[in-house]
């Protein structure tokens, strides 16, 4: 049975007060010097035994707690010693998590918004937090009270081996078998309708002459691509080479192109009433058939060159 205290007082009969574990009091010099330290401590001694400790002691590792020595721990500090303490806040609640016993109690008195994630820190280090209240500016965690594991011997401890049951090797081959008797073969022929067997019938949008193309016209042209092809042809210039060898280059019709190569192909069996015409442009008359023909020769073939695209 724990101790208790008993309190005196003129006139009223003596009352009990439960004697609770011992405590330790951390303060600050800030908190001593304005009283708030000596205040908790006085408060606490009414219903305990208290022991007395700087925070800088803790801090600095001069001294450190015995494992479970204390069943409770109040500290009481000033704003700026909390903001101090945030680089060594992971530290110092692990010494005092040590120092605690199970379900002994860890107090924060005074907090200011120096210590916003105390709370994570507490339950990170192995704390439980029992109260957070803002507005008085307290924090509660309790040290959780862990059971002793019982350990288990496995000297001498067995476990049989399962045994392999036996497979027959015809039923693991009609397994992996692509192809089973009791598996009904699907026709792909009838999966198919009369529209899927049916020819597509190549079609295509009617060609816009304003837009572009990026194809030719198709063998049996439907959509008069291949008439424009053929009339942009027509209207179209082509290059001729003069067969002088100071010659130069002409642009000609496609029309006086036709004329050219009629006239190249009867030249081998040209005739000329007045001789000039196998002389050349120079001395070929306006009406001359060969006008435009390099000079040749009777009896002679004659090759014209077009399409000289780089020109």
């Amino acid at each position: 049975m724990s101790p208790t205290a008993v309190t005196l007082d003129a006139g009223l009969p003596p009352v009990a007060t439960p004697w609770k574990g011992t405590a330790l009091a951390v303060g600050s010099l800030s908190t001593a010097g304005d009283g708030s330290y000596q205040s908790l401590i006085s408060e606490l001694e009414k219903s305990r035994q208290v022991d007395r400790l700087l925070l800088d002691r803790l801090v600095d590792g001069a001294t450190t707690l015995s494992p479970s020595s204390y069943s409770s721990v109040h500290i009481t500090l000033a704003p700026s010693d909390y903001q101090t303490l945030t680089p060594y806040l992971s530290p110092l609640l692990s010494q005092i998590l040590i120092g605690l016993t199970p379900l002994g109690t860890l107090h924060f008195l005074n907090l200011s918004n120096a210590i916003q994630t105390l709370p994570s820190e507490l339950t990170l280090v192995g704390f439980q937090v029992l109260s957070t209240l803002p507005e008085e500016g307290s924090v509660i965690a309790q040290k959780p009270a862990h059971a002793q594991t019982a350990s288990l011997s496995l000297k001498g401890a067995s476990v049989p081996l399962l045994k392999r049951k036996k497979t027959d090797p015809a039923a693991k081959k009609a397994l992996w078998a692509l192809s089973s008797p009791a598996t009904p073969k699907i026709d792909a022929e009838a999966l198919l309708t009369s529209e899927d067997k049916a020819r597509p019938v190549p079609t295509c949008d009617p060609v816009d002459p304003a837009a572009p193309r990026r194809k030719k016209a198709c063998k049996n042209c439907s959509c008069g691509l291949a008439e424009l092809e053929e009339e942009e042809r027509k209207a179209s210039n082509v290059v001729f080479l003069d067969g002088w060898m100071d010659g130069e280059a002409k642009e000609i019709t496609q029309d006086e192109r036709d004329r050219l190569i009629q006239a190249a192909a009867a030249a081998p069996k040209a005739t000329s009433s007045c001789g000039s015409c196998f002389l050349g442009d120079a001395f070929r008359c306006a009406g001359c058939p060969y006008r435009g023909l390099p000079a040749f020769k009777p009896g002679e073939k004659v090759e014209i060159d077009f399409g000289m695209d780089d020109i």
